[in-house]
């Protein structure tokens, strides 16, 4: 299989011998299916053994997954009359963000995602969903106007980072950055983000300022790539594997660490196995996150926004290094 990764290699090996043995009872006069079910009972469990017990670097190549939901897959399932809005009003249209108006369950949203390409030709056009500054300046218009018409802000993260060429640093990449984490803390309406694939860096984060944060099981959100982590820490970008150990980028890891509110169930395999049962997860946290917030007053969000990152990470003083006596 193509897009067959190393972990899976069991459960595509086995498949293939239960297709084997079905074709050959077909052709034959044979009766071997008791041998079938015994290997559809072994393959159940060897999915359940391997799905359910994701390491890290596993988690990051199903993250990466060339056939994994991108955000206007999910789109289509998730909202209805939907309006894709282009341009910043500065100098263009950024293609590796999505952003547009619709609604959900007939409630109107505004929804905001970066979006990489199915193919080649599409990546480059997307430019493989990493941002210039044009696309998180487009994503900070669409997120005014909702603050302006009261709509909430449905935003999907799915990016390596935010482009580091020259002409994306030449443009302002570093303030258009920091201007939407200011100008997201003070929204004065429900933010929803949703970690879909891999959310990385800053490129991420500047859809990331949100009241409530959910990551799909196998999805991944991290300041650096496991590679770029392993080539400052080690010199050598092939310890990624060891990186994304140490790291603790993925779902449960930052759900205990009380960076995201919520790990949103992946159907077995991957989002990209079926798009359409995963939207449905999805779907289910949404609503879910909207009957809370969106009841709450303008400045209650903008304080429930505040407490929720003023509670991330945890420090301690030294006293005696500050000159202070115990």
């Amino acid at each position: 299989m193509v897009n067959e990764m190393e972990f899976e290699k069991p459960v595509y090996e086995l498949k293939k011998k239960i297709a084997e043995l079905k074709e050959f009872t077909q052709k034959s006069d044979v009766d071997l299916s008791k041998e079938i079910e015994k290997l559809e009972n072994r393959l159940t469990k060897l999915q359940n053994d391997i799905y359910e017990n994701m390491k890290p670097w596993e988690r990051v190549q199903v993250a990466r997954h060339p056939e994994r939901p991108t955000t206007l897959d999910y789109i289509k399932y998730l909202f209805t009359d939907f309006i894709e809005m282009h341009g910043d009003r500065l100098y263009g249209d950024d293609e590796a963000i999505v952003s547009g108006v619709g609604k959900f369950h007939d409630v109107p949203v505004t929804i905001i995602g970066h979006q990489r390409g199915k193919d080649t030709k599409e990546n480059i056009r997307r430019n493989f969903g990493m941002p210039h500054p044009e696309g998180y300046r487009k994503a900070l218009r669409l997120m005014k106007q909702a603050d302006k018409f009261n709509r909430p802000i449905i935003c999907f993260i799915d990016t390596k980072g935010a482009y580091p060429g020259k002409a994306a640093e030449e443009r302002g990449q570093s303030e258009a950055i920091a201007r939407n984490l200011v100008e997201m803390a003070g929204l004065t309406v429900p933010v929803i983000c949703v970690v879909i694939g891999e959310g990385g860096s800053g490129g991420a984060l500047a859809l990331g300022v949100g009241n409530h944060i959910h990551m799909l099981e196998n999805s991944t959100y991290s300041v650096i790539s496991p590679e770029g982590a392993a080539a400052i820490l080690w010199k050598d970008s092939t310890q990624a594997k060891r990186a994304a150990e140490s790291m603790k980028i993925t779902a449960p890891d930052l759900k205990e660490l009380g960076i995201i509110d919520d790990i949103i169930t992946e159907v077995k395999g991957g989002a990209h196995k079926d798009v359409e049962e995963q939207a449905k997860y999805i779907n289910d946290v949404l609503m879910s996150s909207l009957k809370e917030l969106v009841p709450m007053k303008k400045d209650e969000l903008i304080q429930h926004r505040y407490e929720k990152f003023k509670a991330m990470g945890e420090y301690s003083v030294l006293n005696d290094l500050i000159g202070v006596k115990s």
